[in-house]
């Protein structure tokens, strides 16, 4: 599925592609690269900031936020236009996706001012503090504490799995604030400096690679947070949460669709399984759009956060297994370099299906997307 013609927005998408022409950064100055996905290079702050300030970086904001109020067709149309020359959105896509997003929805005009423009303009970097090791997809069973003393949260325990910790300026993280309520009860979302006093970072590696470091192991030992940092309501952060899991299900169904478009571009085949490709991608673009004219069940993302992790991963797999034993190279490029993308989108066959894995993790497992449906969508009993 494609927008159907209109010259209003067809006038928009040609505004922002001279916009592009006349703006990008060249291939020579596009480094160094990103190291993880809140390391923001100096040229690409430059350029988010300069995205924000003519109102590019998301359209459908108002102006005082990077945007120029644009109706979901237009916005749609930024994002087509954005795909078709393999630009990738920012840098830190969890900071201006989820956190700034979950911001402006949840925060006060202060944490708004304070916080969510200076992400939007690329001046700070957020992560996003939500899985642990006992509480991954189980964001109800989270363990780290946080009590409130005087003016000050106090703060213990640990997440992981936290991308871009290590590089990002700020949390924001959920914690337990009322440890005798019920599990979907008592959770509180506060935004933490990671340079607060015991705060410790601890990148890993990923299946990709040893030293390809995002992921991270966060620790809080007695981290004292001020209350002003409480973004919504004392013991309502799982209001926060749906909303935040929301944004973070938006921004990976949309990364889906073009992982499918890559796909389709570096790997044609004359096999069967290059077809349901095809019909995948409009598939979900089919669903999502709906899904994002509004009006409809936010379980329904579910839907689309399972079907297109899972249909990128039986993709990725088809073409690493038909590019035989060069797939195996490691690494190697599988498409031609891209300044403006991620090294990751055009990496050897067998690093984009093992990245392919993190997708039927991240924003909660297959198996939880399955439950939701199973439980909001289809109304079935819990088993």
């Amino acid at each position: 599925m494609k927008l159907t013609p209109d010259p209003e927005i067809e006038e928009f998408r040609a505004e922002f592609a001279a916009f592009l022409d006349a703006n990008l950064p060249s291939a020579e100055e596009a480094f160094p690269r990103p190291k993880s996905s809140a390391d923001i290079p100096e040229w690409a702050r430059r350029w988010q900031r300069k995205l924000f300030d003519a109102g590019w970086l998301l359209p459908g904001n108002p102006p005082e936020y990077g945007g120029r109020n644009a109706t979901l067709p237009q916005q749609l149309a930024h994002l087509e236009e954005l795909s078709r020359r393999r630009i990738y959105h920012s840098f830190n896509p969890q900071g201006l996706g989820i956190v700034a997003a979950s911001l402006l929805t949840f925060g006060t005009e202060e944490q708004k001012r304070r916080w969510a423009a200076p992400i939007l303009r690329a001046e700070i970097t957020a992560a996003l503090g939500m899985s642990e090791p006992g509480a991954g997809s189980d964001l109800a069973g989270l363990r780290t504490r946080a009590v409130l003393d005087g003016d000050e949260f106090v703060v213990n325990g640990q997440k992981v799995w936290t991308s871009g910790a290590h590089d990002a300026d700020i949390l924001l993280t959920f914690v337990r604030t009322d440890p005798d309520a019920p599990k979907h009860k008592g959770i509180s979302v506060l935004v933490i400096p990671t340079d607060s006093e015991g705060l410790v970072r601890r990148p890993f590696g990923s299946i990709a690679a040893p030293d390809d470091y995002d992921f991270n192991e966060v620790f809080f030992t007695d981290v004292r947070v001020p209350r002003e940092n409480l973004v919504g309501p004392l013991h309502g952060g799982w209001g926060v949460a749906h909303g935040s899991l929301g944004h973070e299900r938006t921004l990976l169904w949309l990364s889906y669709a073009d992982w499918m478009s890559y796909l389709i571009e570096d790997s044609p085949s004359t096999e069967e399984w290059y077809a349901t490709l095809l019909m995948d991608l409009q598939a979900i673009r089919l669903l999502g759009y709906r899904q994002l004219a509004g009006g409809r069940d936010p379980a329904e993302l579910s839907v689309l956060k399972l079907f297109g992790s899972e249909a990128v991963q039986e993709a990725s797999l088809h073409a690493l297994e038909e590019h035989g034993p060069d797939s195996l190279v490691h690494p190697t490029l599988t498409a031609p370099y891209n300044h403006m993308d991620l090294a990751d989108h055009y990496a050897s066959w067998f690093e984009r299906y093992a990245r392919s894995f993190g997708g039927t993790i991240a924003g909660g497992t297959s198996e939880i997307q399955r439950n939701i449906i199973a439980e909001r969508i289809l109304g079935l009993p819990r088993g």
